[in-house]
Parts: structure tokens; sequence; C-alpha cells
């Protein structure tokens, strides 16, 4: 019997496709420690840039333009909502914020990984919005954070010292509905842990290295 002659894979050609970042959406309650936590993701990890978004408010003190936002006015903010340059918008509280393609695009062609802190609304309209696009429906990846509990959230929330009795509960009913969407993203981070959390969504990040998805010709 012949035994078939071995072949020998050439993996050469790989080189030829070049890797792309990822597009991060973090969401979570209030409370939860989201923000904490990528802000840390962040500070250690040099692949990750954080996405500067638009908003039509004024700046406050310390905030630098082209770090903390891009500051424009409502007109320009119109016109860019008319030409289909944002990934997603909202009014907040009387102000327009907004991802702007280009912004996400200039870091994923870099193979920058791209962190959004988005709240649940906001997402969900990424999610539908991006399926239409070549490129940035490849690189997406949605993660939630949910509390150890909903009782370990109203105590982080309690412990601010900073809201009403008011705000609390108008957030914890705001983060019951939140949560209820955890199923629609495609990993969570339990923040039982501060240290551990960071560390599971840092392992979940690294995931992303590996993924074809993320190989263009």
């Amino acid at each position: 019997m012949t035994r078939p002659t071995s072949m020998k894979t050439d993996f050469s050609d790989i080189k030829k496709y070049r890797k792309l970042g990822s597009m991060i959406i973090v969401s979570g309650a209030s409370g939860t420690g989201k923000s904490t936590i990528c802000r840390a993701i962040t500070a250690a990890d040099s692949n990750i840039e954080f996405s500067v978004s638009c908003t039509t408010r004024p700046p406050r003190n310390g905030e630098v333009e082209g770090k903390d936002y891009f500051f424009i006015n409502t007109s320009k903010f119109n016109e860019l909502v008319k030409s289909n340059e944002f990934i997603e918008y909202a009014n907040v509280h009387g102000n327009y914020y907004g991802t702007l393609k280009s912004e996400v695009l200039r870091w994923l062609n870099t193979g920058k990984n791209v962190l959004l802190d988005i709240d649940v609304q906001g997402a969900m309209i990424i999610r539908e919005k991006v399926k239409a696009d070549p490129i940035i429906s490849k690189c997406v990846e949605f993660i939630f954070i949910l509390p150890n509990s909903l009782s370990d959230l109203e105590k982080r929330l309690r412990n601010r010292n900073t809201d009403t009795e008011e705000v609390i509960q108008k957030r914890l009913k705001a983060a019951k509905s939140e949560i209820d969407h955890f199923p629609s993203y495609d990993y969570l981070v339990i923040n039982d842990n501060l240290d551990k959390a960071i560390s599971d969504m840092q392992s979940i990040i690294n995931s992303f290295e590996s993924k074809t998805s993320r190989l263009f010709l």
C-alpha cells in the first residue's frame, strides 16, 4: 500500500494579510465599576485607545480638545449626522454626543484596539448599524460588566455619597433594566473583585488577537 506523500504547508502567504484592531463596546449599569475597569485597561495596555467622542457641550475645566472630546457646535453636529458620519449618537441632558466612524477606523486600520464606554441603548444601535460595514462588522466585540448582585450595586451607589435618595432609586431602576440586556452581549465580566474583573477583561481582549476575522487583504 502506497502511503500518501506528506505535504508541507506554506504559510508565507499569511504575510499578505493586514491585521486590524478590535472595536470593543463596554456597557454596564452605573455603579458596576465600568469606568474604573476601562481606565485601568487603557492605562495598562498600550495597544488600546479610548475612543474620543464629539459633543456639543462646552469643555469643562481641564478638558482638552481631541483628548477628552471633540467640541463642536450643534450646527456642525447636525451636518455630521446628515452625512452619516456617526456610528452612534444621542442627546444627553440637552447636549449631543456621538462616536465618529472615521475616528474608530483610523485606529482599527493601524491594528489598534478601540474601547468605547457606551450605554445599552447606544450599544444596541451600534450592533445593528455596523452590520452593513465590511470592516467594523468584523472587528466589533461587546462586553457587559455585571455587579456581583443588585444589593452590592446599591451599596456601591450609596458609598459614593454624591447622589440623593431619589437619584439612587432612579439609577437602581435603570440598572435593573440595563442588566436585562446582558444576553445581547458577547462576553460577561462580573465585578465581584476589581482586580479579578480587570484581569478577566484583559484576558478577553487578548483573545481577540487570535481571531481570523481581523485579517484583511
